[in-house]
């Protein structure tokens, strides 16, 4: 890769390709220079960051991201379809990294030939940059600097916490400077209070009648075999029960459209790697729901810091009206509220989704945010002109695929 020099004025777009390209074989001299150069301005290919300074920084972050920790972003990267080829902007302080987003250019993240970086979308719906917890407004800084230096003028943040701290951070350096963030769009999403008690919590969120259902529910399935709750966290036994996991997803609806994980040998290949080289740092359990020896649910949960992260659900659709996605739900909901280093929980959930906004009840703003990175920039402008120009776009076609799908219903 040939890394962008300071100061100089070539454009984002020819710079991100470069450096997301798979680099030509160099003499090792050259690659030497290339890595050097790209260190000191900040923005190099992901797979050169020093895993131990990265792993130091996810444990230092003052925000918690199970999707950018380095064991599960490099998995991404390595082979999910069409989240390969990531750089990485970097914030260096005395050798240390104080800094990490995972980035790409506004080409390769939307087709849209613009000068700015987009967030790397790590498979999780959250891409909230690692910033060291003892100075996350000089990381801040450092982050937009390095974007600058390789020829940026905005980043865009895909799927922020619009409320954490990191996010917090951003904007009070964007302040400095007499600027500030411009969210894209943003919704809202469950998640869940772990240092509540769990009966109590789920008596609030769903009542005596429904809770009175599903426990019918749960009964009906012990005609299936004794119901079992299970908890995988070893690398040997997340390698099993990845693969239990796996079938169970392709077994229903996704199975059916073709988007399951296992139906791409890449997406397939990234989950088996990220959930047992994960497990090996007790940042992953894969809980299942059992009926006798039959697997009838089984999600993958992340864990950062005092926060997991409910990544996937798979259910047995066989089991429908036992409710087995509500089950395991349910099971987890105790299993991270009775863990004392569990503080909450994001469910990476789509907005109003049907399954989980019931049960847990809190809710994390979230959210695209433009951040300008010079004043008085008309390219910025530009930018996010054709980002909402886009995002209306796809609204209207969601919309419209609604409506048809409805009408076809009656």
């Amino acid at each position: 890769m040939r890394a962008a020099g300071r100061g100089q004025g070539t454009g984002v777009v020819e710079i991100a390709d470069i450096a997301l390209a798979r680099r030509a074989p160099a003499t090792v001299a050259a690659d030497i220079r290339a890595r050097q150069a790209a260190s000191e301005n900040g923005f190099l290919p992901l797979t050169d960051v020093a895993a131990e300074a990265w792993r130091a920084l996810a444990a230092r972050a003052i925000e918690p991201n199970g999707y950018y920790l380095p064991e599960w972003e490099l998995a991404v990267n390595a082979s999910a379809v069409g989240r390969t080829d990531t750089s990485a902007l970097c914030a260096w302080n005395d050798a240390q990294l104080v800094g990490l987003m995972p980035a790409i250019s506004m080409r390769q993240a939307y087709r849209i030939p613009l000068p700015a970086l987009v967030s790397g979308h790590p498979y999780g719906t959250l891409c909230t940059p690692l910033l060291d917890r003892d100075r996350p407004e000089a990381a801040a800084a450092a982050l937009m600097q390095a974007a600058r230096e390789s020829g940026a003028h905005a980043l865009i943040l895909r799927d922020v916490s619009l409320d954490g701290a990191a996010m917090q951070a951003i904007t009070d350096v964007l302040a400095r400077d007499g600027l500030r963030p411009r969210v894209l769009q943003s919704h809202l999403r469950a998640c869940l209070d772990a240092t509540r008690d769990p009966d109590a919590l789920l008596h609030e969120a769903l009542g005596g009648k429904k809770l009175k259902e599903v426990r019918r529910q749960r009964n009906r399935l012990a005609d299936h075999g004794a119901v079992a709750f299970e908890v995988a966290r070893s690398p040997d036994n997340l390698s099993a029960a990845t693969e239990v996991f796996l079938a169970l997803e392709a077994s229903g609806w996704k199975g059916q459209r073709g988007t399951a994980l296992i139906q791409s040998e890449g997406d397939a290949a990234f989950i088996r790697r990220a959930t047992t080289t994960l497990g090996a740092t007790g940042q992953c359990e894969i809980v299942t729901l059992r009926a006798g020896a039959t697997p009838v649910a089984s999600g993958v949960v992340l864990r950062h810091q005092d926060r997991a992260f409910f990544f996937k659900l798979g259910v047995d659709e066989r089991f429908a009206k036992f409710s087995p996605g509500v089950q395991l739900t349910l099971e987890l909901t105790k299993h991270l509220c009775d863990d004392p280093a569990i503080a909450s929980a994001d469910s990476t959930a789509g907005p109003d989704h049907p399954m989980i906004n019931p049960i847990w009840r809190g809710r994390l703003a979230i959210g695209d945010v433009l951040i300008p990175l010079r004043r008085n920039d008309p390219l910025v402008s530009l930018i996010e002109t054709a980002l909402r120009g886009r995002h209306f776009a796809r609204e209207l076609a969601r919309r419209g695929v609604h409506w048809l799908r409805e009408r076809s219903r009656r």
